[in-house]
């Protein structure tokens, strides 16, 4: 399957949290983030140069863990690296505010009914006796 077309950040984000879909990447996403965004305020007010440079590492660093052993995906960094940029904010914001679980249901979850009900149905059927006959229809 070929990757979208993407020509606008409003397109990108859908694709941007589908690779974030865990709890734990995000966690360190956001994690990552407030510490570059320290490091830099610190680095501004102190004059303390070197932790400007710093900050992406710590901000990236964290970030990219998440994808190589939590999702097991590629950064949209190398790909798109200002929306992404713009999108780490945006999800930082969602996650300070306690929006972003569910903008990941709202994106993510609408392609998953189709798998939820027929997991559903296969649950709610009775199964086949070991007989290899029919499974009796029971109330509890």
């Amino acid at each position: 399957m070929s990757e979208p077309t993407l020509r606008t950040f409003e397109d990108f984000w859908p694709c941007y949290v589908k690779a974030h879909s865990k709890k734990a990447t995000r966690t360190l996403h956001f994690v990552g983030t407030s510490a570059a965004m320290a490091l830099v305020g610190v680095g501004v007010l102190t004059r303390r140069w070197s932790l400007l440079a710093l900050a992406p590492v710590v901000g990236y660093g964290a970030a990219w863990v998440g994808h190589y052993f939590i999702e097991g995906n590629r950064p949209a960094t190398f790909g798109h690296p200002l929306w992404s940029l713009k999108a780490d904010f945006v999800m930082w914001k969602k996650i300070a505010d306690g929006t972003m679980d569910a903008e990941v249901e709202r994106i993510c979850g609408a392609e998953k009914p189709a798998e939820s009900s027929v997991a559903q149905t296969a649950a709610d059927s009775p199964a086949p006796s070991p007989m290899g006959e029919p499974a009796a229809n029971t109330v509890n």
